[in-house]
């Protein structure tokens, strides 16, 4: 027999073995007509970059690692949250345990399930869940926490989200600056950004794989484009983290930029720290892609000045009509109809105190259909009185499409600021268990289209520690999220925004048929 007709059956054996696999292994009850459906399934593996906290020697940071609670996942799994050194995750320290809770490699020890545990020699942080639905918690303190890279695989995968909220008692960026751990992509927008004097402002870029990245740092002025050589070509090492300053980058003196990041090969975690000699400081998370509405949820109601700042990316003007979604429904704010964009150009404009003393969020649209341009955008917020203020973004952000989860919740001084756009939203939110001790507990709400609502929360019974907040979106129109931290130091009203974008705790898996055909000559 010939060799060609030999391989010709060793692969069609090997095409029957797949193929048959993938129907013995299809969902029970599945029919013919449903054959072809897609069935959203848990994912198996999520990844979580943390930036390096901070370089002061006065930070104190918590991290929190929370997973809820999925249907179908399977019984094992672990997190892994190691320093982004330049080593692989194999070779570094702070393994988090397994489904049973074991230690952390490389480190103190591992803590009890929903507890506390110690920190690694490396200085980062050890995080040891035992199952889903309860929270970890660990901290560390000085100028040399490094950034993470983590994962966490099976059960612990489906919305695995970590908070990393960090303390500085003084200098600049002093008060309570916090982000959720990114996910690595390939391109990154952040309006809001700074090289003015008073502000010192670095983008972080983590890379979680085995080969270097080449990323590219742009930055958009008034002006437009502002010339630099250095931002080309950044080589980002494996398993590592660059901070850099973005000052470093031009000579430019701008108040108010757009932060473009772009991957050239490989992929890598993005965020900003903004740093205010006079008004503290916070991270900016990145914005969701350019789109031609956008909502950036949760402007705290005892603001004190709200910036815009947004950027039309691509060669069009863009006429944003701006609303702002009050707990009474949609309004336009006065003397703030409309904000023109010229292509490429940062705009800025002061909202003043714009909530009023209630909640609120604020809705960007740029027109419709063919008219409609992308655009991307974010807000300054100040909160407190002149000489004691503080700084924190909220960007614009996707919405909960079924579920997102935000971790590292105090008992006090956290608000859940939730919005429906389009029609009426039913959602539920789920305070979990806490990291030291006490039971989960739900609330049912319904919110009104066009409305911003700070829900009253539900706080776990006998909560110790910190806790997890999950929404879920169960029927009606857009729902979008934001969550503030909220605490006072000395008189300064420090806080910190996380928006709640989709966990994506789900995947679309295509169902399969054995069908032989496809080998037939025809």
């Amino acid at each position: 027999m010939k060799r060609t007709t030999l391989s010709l059956i060793a692969g069609t054996a090997a095409l029957a073995a797949v193929t048959g696999f993938a129907t013995m292994n299809s969902p029970a009850g599945s029919e013919e007509s449903t054959a072809r459906t897609a069935a959203q399934l848990p994912v198996e593996r999520s990844s979580r970059l943390c930036p390096a906290p901070s370089n002061s020697d006065l930070a104190d940071t918590v991290y929190t690692s929370f997973t809820p609670v999925t249907k179908g996942t399977d019984e094992q799994g672990k997190v892994r949250l190691a320093a982004a050194d330049g080593q692989s995750p194999e070779n570094s320290t702070g393994e988090g345990g397994k489904g049973e809770g074991g230690k952390g490699e490389g480190g103190k020890g591992g803590g009890k399930a929903g507890g506390k545990t110690g920190g690694t020699s490396a200085g980062a942080p050890t995080l040891n869940p035992k199952e889903p639905g309860t929270p970890v918690a660990d901290d560390t303190s000085g100028a040399e926490t490094p950034a993470l890279t983590g994962t966490a695989t099976g059960r612990f995968a489906p919305g695995w989200t970590v908070q990393q909220t960090t303390e500085v008692a003084a200098g600049a960026g002093r008060g309570l600056l916090g982000t959720a751990c990114g996910l690595p992509d390939t391109e990154f927008w952040f309006p809001g950004a700074s090289t003015a004097a008073s502000r010192t402002d670095y983008v972080h870029l983590t890379n979680p794989d085995d080969s270097a990245a080449v990323v590219d740092v742009e930055l958009y002025g008034k002006g437009g484009v502002l010339k630099s050589t250095v931002g080309d070509g950044i080589t980002v090492k494996p398993h590592a983290s660059e901070p850099i300053l973005l000052s470093t980058l031009t000579e430019a003196d701008e108040k108010d930029l757009t932060v473009h990041v772009s991957v050239r090969s490989g992929r890598v975690a993005a965020a900003v720290l903004a740093l205010d000699g006079q008004r503290g400081g916070d991270w900016l998370a990145p914005t969701t892609d350019p789109a031609a509405r956008l909502v950036l949820p949760g402007i705290p109601k005892d603001a004190t000045d709200v910036t815009l700042v947004a950027f039309a990316p691509g060669e069009a003007d863009a006429d944003l009509k701006v609303r702002l979604a009050s707990p009474s429904g949609l309004i336009t704010p006065a003397g703030h109809e409309a904000v023109h964009l010229k292509a490429g150009m940062t705009t800025a404009v002061d909202l003043g105190d714009l909530t009023r003393g209630e909640a609120g969020s604020l809705v960007l649209t740029s027109g419709e259909g063919e008219g409609a341009v992308p655009v991307v955008a974010a807000l300054r917020v100040l909160r407190g009185k002149s000489g004691k203020q503080e700084t924190a973004f909220v960007p614009a952000t996707a919405p909960v499409d079924t579920r997102a989860s935000v971790a590292g919740n105090d008992a006090k001084g956290t608000v859940l600021s939730l919005t429906a756009l389009g029609t009426s939203a039913t959602v539920r939110v789920t305070a979990s268990a806490g990291s030291e001790g006490g039971t989960a507990t739900t609330k049912q709400y319904t919110l009104k289209a066009g409305a911003t609502e700070n829900v009253a929360l539900p706080v776990p019974d006998g909560l110790k520690g910190t806790y997890a907040l999950t929404v879920e979106r169960l029927s009606g129109g857009q729902v979008y999220a934001s969550r503030t931290l909220e605490r006072t130091y000395e008189g300064v009203p420090a806080f910190t925004v996380q928006t709640l974008p989709d966990d994506r705790g789900t995947v679309a898996v295509p169902r399969a048929d054995q069908d032989l055909s496809v080998l037939q000559k025809r």
